[in-house]
């Protein structure tokens, strides 16, 4: 990912600037420890896991820490990616006591936040094991926290849908609605025409699905399609016009789906589920920091 926002360091350095205060990112300006802590202690915190998870934003967390104090040193024993349980060790960090006790928060908002993500999605992706269907997210996201969250999707197993407006084409029933009085397969025909970049197209029935096949759309998005029969109805129109075209499109299913229906829309032969809850819903996973030991 190479698009604006992209650099998770300076997302932890709006986070600081927030809790600080001030740009200057000046630790003193926590003014708990500040009182509390002298300027010259140092330390070593412990931060673990409370709960069972999946791990994820583990740069943000080091980015917190060094950006406060650059001098500190981590141990990290876990990635993004692995899963934890209540009392595993995440990382240690040794430094001074300020600007550890300064970054905390910071750091465990991120992990807990992008974990979160990253554990649900692992959720997902477990329960349709077995299929061919792939878990998607979508944009569905935090504002100015987007690549951070798909990242945590990618640590969770699961995929990215575009990651903006820029990347992908995706009609949806709104660009059908104000392209009118063009017929749904021209619209879908002109977003192809001329450019390179894949085209998802929404439809809403078998009608709409067999014309996204027939105007160019590499990808159906199924919308609100009911999972068994009438999403496996859908499916195989789509799969008999892309054979006619010579193509091969892939399917999609959306709209209201969760963890105690997402197997049954992967069992109904679905290439690609997207989910907007991997981000929109996802629940903070538990993890905090101790104090070890001082110096």
């Amino acid at each position: 990912m190479t698009s604006v926002g992209t650099d998770p360091r300076e997302c932890v350095r709006r986070a600081l600037a927030e809790d600080l205060g001030s740009e200057e990112l000046v630790v003193a300006d926590d003014i708990t420890s500040a009182l509390s802590v002298a300027a010259t202690q140092r330390g070593r915190a412990r931060l673990y896991g409370k709960s069972v998870g999946v791990l994820a934003g583990l740069e943000c967390a080091v980015a917190s820490f060094q950006l406060l104090d650059p001098s500190c040193t981590i141990e990290v024993l876990l990635k993004d990616g692995d899963s934890f349980a209540p009392g595993d060790d995440v990382m240690f960090v040794e430094g001074a006591m300020a600007p550890l006790l300064a970054a905390e928060r910071t750091a465990l908002n991120f992990l807990q936040r992008l974990s979160g993500v990253a554990t649900m999605t692992r959720q997902f992706v477990d329960r349709v094991a077995g299929t061919d269907a792939q878990i998607l997210d979508t944009r569905k996201t935090t504002p100015g926290l987007r690549h951070l969250e798909k990242a945590a999707v990618l640590a969770g197993g699961g995929m990215n849908h575009r990651i903006g407006l820029f990347d992908q084409v995706l009609l949806k029933e709104n660009h059908f609605g104000f392209a009118k009085p063009l017929s749904y397969e021209e619209v879908v025909r002109r977003s192809c025409a001329g450019q390179e970049r894949p085209v998802v197209a929404e439809a809403r029935t078998v009608a709409e699905a067999v014309a996204a096949v027939q105007g160019g759309a590499a990808v159906v998005l199924l919308d609100n399609f009911e999972a068994g029969a009438p999403l496996q109805v859908a499916i195989a129109a789509v799969r008999e016009a892309a054979q006619i075209a010579g193509r091969t499109v892939l399917t999609e299913a959306s709209g209201g789906i969760n963890l105690h229906t997402v197997r049954a829309f992967a069992e109904s032969g679905v290439d690609r589920i997207s989910v907007g809850a991997l981000t929109h819903s996802a629940p903070a996973v538990d993890l905090s920091m101790v104090v070890e030991g001082v110096q």
